[in-house]
């Protein structure tokens, strides 16, 4: 089982990290929160997630990045609950930070969960039932890294990587970039974690 990956950044989007350690380049799956907490930085220490899943034509395996054990805690958490599968988790973690969603589970919003692009009434409420006990006072209280003020790239390239995100995620890019387009006309200077915030609340 690997921990965590500890090495060169060789790479980055706001769903993909791509690691260098001795030699071997590790693809990790990550969410918003997660690139924001790494982009910039040359050397990255990500906790990891292994996926394997079997049937069907053919088996795959897929490790998911987290920056902190708590992030990674809370992925873990949601993919226990049913209806909630690996996307799903990333989503709510691009969508919702670790603090945001610890507070939302335990005083029962459910508001907030149906905000995240997926997520109907009842799966909402079965997180906050399913996890509201399992998420113990002062579990999560580690501090979380604030995310870094970044220099405002060029629009085009946030654009690509927004509309290049949400595809990941499973949106169609036809719409996406039409949303995407809409969010930077408004507000041109948007780093792309927040532009694939704002648009996946505004996807149809």
């Amino acid at each position: 089982m690997i921990e965590y990956i500890r090495g060169t950044l060789a790479s980055l989007t706001p769903t993909l990290a791509v690691v260098e350690a001795a030699g071997v380049g590790y693809a990790l799956n990550i969410s918003l929160y997660t690139f924001t907490a790494i982009q910039g930085q040359k050397e990255v220490k990500l906790f990891v997630h292994e996926s394997l899943v079997t049937g069907g034509r053919d088996d795959a395996y897929t490790l998911f990045g987290f920056a902190t054990c708590q992030e990674r805690e809370l992925y873990r958490l949601l993919i226990t609950v049913s209806g909630v599968g690996a996307n799903t988790a990333r989503m709510i973690l691009s969508t919702i930070s670790p603090t945001e969603l610890c507070n939302a589970i335990a005083n029962g919003n459910e508001r907030l969960l149906k905000g995240v692009k997926g997520i109907g009434l009842k799966t909402a409420q079965r997180i906050i039932v399913d996890l509201r006990d399992k998420i113990a006072t002062g579990a999560m209280t580690d501090e979380l890294p604030t995310a870094v003020a970044q220099a405002t790239p060029v629009d085009a390239h946030v654009k690509e990587e927004a509309v290049s995100a949400l595809t990941m995620l499973g949106f169609a890019p036809a719409p996406s970039a039409k949303v995407v387009k809409a969010i930077l006309e408004a507000e041109p200077a948007l780093p792309v974690e927040q532009v694939v915030k704002l648009a996946l609340k505004q996807i149809k």
